[in-house]
């Protein structure tokens, strides 16, 4: 049976001498399938067969595997290769929808955002990727239903400042008189805050913040952790 899909690859791994399986992300969601013979010169689906590049799969299944036979491209992303900033926050997209995505899940919320996600990476320069990164932990983590709450006080109502408390169980920053959570400084609960409700976040220490804040808390809520973004940190 052929099919076909709009999908995006999210990762792969070689075998054998010049195959290659990848997993990509759908509408549907996830699906595994084997592309063979892309990692020889020329090979005709090679193009296919590279990080964060979204277009439309022609797959042939039988057995219950899935093999692409052709691909017409919507976007590759190459810019995104580019730059070892942008590289680093796209891989970091890619992997949380892997992580976050099952098989046979209404995941076209996911498909969109990761998509757009990794457009408006290949405008950002180099450092300017967090803020974007940010803005797609916090749309992802809403999607799986963790949304994170950055408002007044969730316990006694203030406006919070100085010293805060994050709950990783509530997702929600408190005052520190109220909160019993991990620490967390103003500068992220302000850029959190300021993503979260469209906004600019220019204290660029706030959003490298929110970037660790945000993985430690899905790491808290998931039992998993995105290396990508600990690599993408570890240039900031």
């Amino acid at each position: 049976m052929q099919f076909k899909c709009d999908a995006l690859l999210l990762r792969y791994a070689d075998f054998k001498e010049s195959d290659r399986m990848i997993t990509l992300l759908t509408a549907e969601g996830k699906l595994s399938a084997a592309m063979k013979g892309v990692r020889k010169h020329g090979a005709r689906l090679a193009f296919a067969a590279q990080p964060f590049f979204f277009g439309e799969y022609v797959l042939n299944r039988s057995a219950g595997r899935n093999t692409v036979i052709a691909c017409d491209p919507h976007e590759s992303f190459y810019g995104l290769r580019e730059d070892v900033h942008r590289f680093y926050a796209a891989a970091a997209v890619t992997e949380t929808c892997d992580k976050l995505v099952y098989e046979d899940s209404e995941s076209g919320a996911f498909l969109l955002l990761a998509v757009n996600t990794l457009r408006e990476l290949c405008s950002c320069a180099g450092k300017e990727t967090g803020e974007t990164l940010v803005r797609f932990f916090l749309r992802a983590l809403s999607l799986a239903g963790y949304a994170v709450r950055a408002d007044r006080c969730p316990v006694c109502g203030k406006l919070m400042q100085g010293l805060l408390r994050f709950d990783m169980e509530e997702g929600a920053f408190f005052c520190a008189e109220c909160g019993e959570g991990v620490r967390a400084s103003e500068s992220t609960y302000r850029a959190v805050r300021a993503v979260l409700r469209g906004e600019h976040a220019e204290d660029a220490d706030g959003i490298a913040r929110s970037l660790r804040l945000l993985n430690a808390y899905f790491t808290s809520r998931t039992d998993t952790a995105v290396s990508a973004l600990k690599e993408y940190l570890a240039l900031l």
